[in-house]
């Protein structure tokens, strides 16, 4: 079997004229070509550096890695993950300190409570938040300020049934179970609405760059990042969460790159 010969980003733009004037290069045409591709796929929609200081960051389990909370929290920001089962033996304790709670009304254990009601299209959902500080499952400080787990119970009531779901958390928020629940809706309301990954995950619609050919080029961008990003298959997640991998995982950007 024949293999698929390597070609660069530098390949891929062989040939393009740069219209600018001798005087005004400051840099290589590649060079900013490249950083652009690299900075739509890592999920920036303009030319201004992402800021997270003082931001809640919500993620999904793909999130649930030491690495990328200490990023984060460097970046002196906050932030909300999910827990899945398979996130070795942290899921299970979390579950088992919830239940052990439940039991006993949360007795001598520093929690908060908050709870949500809503109705509408024929759906009644009631989401109960609980945050319980509990330092003990991180005793040897190896996920960067985790000062909080919290938990979600959606029970919801559609067409005569009823469905309960329990979704678990770590946070280095302080326990505040209303900010808690407020980025959680936050982050669902945002997932629910990726119906269309160029408009939606990709902020088609809301993209600011107008002047020129900005808009036709940029859109060039985001098509790049899109496909490329659609073609790795080893993540099993969504658009928004590989943009957000690649933003803090070289190793991952570089993975992705190759691809083209």
């Amino acid at each position: 079997m024949k293999l698929k010969p390597k070609i660069t980003i530098a390949d891929h733009f062989w040939g393009i004229e740069d219209p600018r004037i001798d005087r005004t290069k400051r840099h290589n045409l590649i060079d900013i070509m490249t950083i652009a591709v690299c900075a739509v796929i890592c999920g920036a929609d303009g030319w201004k550096v992402l800021e997270l200081s003082g931001c809640i960051v919500t993620i999904d389990a793909i999130g649930c890695q030491k690495e990328i909370v200490k990023l984060i929290t460097q970046q002196n920001a906050d932030y909300v993950i999910a827990l899945k089962k398979n996130q070795d033996n942290l899921y299970d304790e979390v579950e088992k300190l919830f239940s052990s709670g439940i039991a006993t009304g949360f007795e001598g254990i520093a929690h908060s409570t908050y709870k949500t009601e809503e109705t509408g299209h024929g759906r009644h959902e009631i989401r109960n938040y609980v945050m319980l500080m509990e330092p003990r499952l991180n005793p040897d400080s190896v996920w960067s300020k985790f000062n909080s787990v919290g938990m979600v119970e959606s029970v919801r009531s559609l067409n005569g049934e009823t469905t309960v779901e329990t979704h678990y958390f770590i946070s280095s928020l302080e326990s505040n179970a209303k900010q808690f629940g407020n980025s959680i809706r936050s982050h669902w309301g945002i997932e629910n609405s990726l119906h269309w990954i160029l408009d939606v995950a990709l902020k088609e619609d809301d993209c600011r760059i107008r002047k020129d050919n900005a808009p036709q080029n940029f859109a060039i961008l985001k098509h790049i990042a899109v496909n490329l990003l659609g073609q790795e298959k080893r993540v099993k997640r969504g658009i928004k969460n590989k943009q957000f991998l690649a933003g803090l995982d070289n190793n991952y950007l570089a993975r992705v790159l190759a691809l083209a």
